[in-house]
C-alpha cells in the first residue's frame, strides 16, 4: 500500500504561478493502470485524447456514488482539470464540493482487485459499499 509521502500531488492546471493542491490524491498504482487503460484504448483504434473523470452522482442505497470514467470531453466552464503524474483528471465543478480529501487507490491482489476511492468525508456507506451519504 502507497504511503502519503509516495501519493502523487501535482497542482491544478492553471495560468498562476502558484498552483492550488487537487482535492484528490491519486496514488501512483492508481495512476499506473489508468495509463495502462488508455494506451489499451489508443491499441484499439481510439485516437481521442482521454481524460480520467472523477465525479459523484446521486444513486444507490445511501445517496451518492463516486464514478470513474474516460472521458474525451472536457468543459472549461463547468470542469476543473488537474495532473497527477501526466494523467489529466477532470472533476466538475459541483462534484468537487463532495470529493475534498478523496483518495483514488487500484489494487490487484488476490483478495481484491480494482479501484477504491476513500472519501474521509463520508458519513456512513451501504452495506456492500458502493454508495456512500454525507
Amino acid at each position: 500500500m502507497a504511503t502519503v509521502m509516495e501519493q502523487e500531488t501535482i497542482g491544478v492546471k492553471s495560468a498562476s504561478t502558484e498552483p492550488a493542491l487537487p482535492p484528490v490524491t491519486i496514488t501512483p498504482k492508481a495512476a499506473e493502470e489508468v495509463r495502462r487503460i488508455i494506451a489499451d484504448q489508443h491499441a484499439q483504434g481510439t485516437t481521442e485524447k482521454l481524460y480520467l473523470r472523477l465525479r459523484v452522482v446521486g444513486g444507490g442505497c445511501s445517496g451518492f456514488q463516486h464514478k470513474l470514467d474516460l472521458d474525451p470531453a472536457v468543459n472549461p466552464k463547468l470542469d476543473a482539470t488537474f495532473d497527477f503524474d501526466g494523467i489529466d483528471v477532470v472533476i466538475d465543478k459541483r462534484s468537487l464540493l463532495y470529493l475534498e480529501g478523496v483518495t483514488v487507490d487500484y489494487h490487484s491482489d488476490m483478495n481484491k482487485r480494482g479501484f477504491s476511492i476513500t472519501n474521509p468525508s463520508a458519513k456512513s456507506t451501504c452495506g456492500c459499499g458502493s454508495s456512500f451519504s454525507m
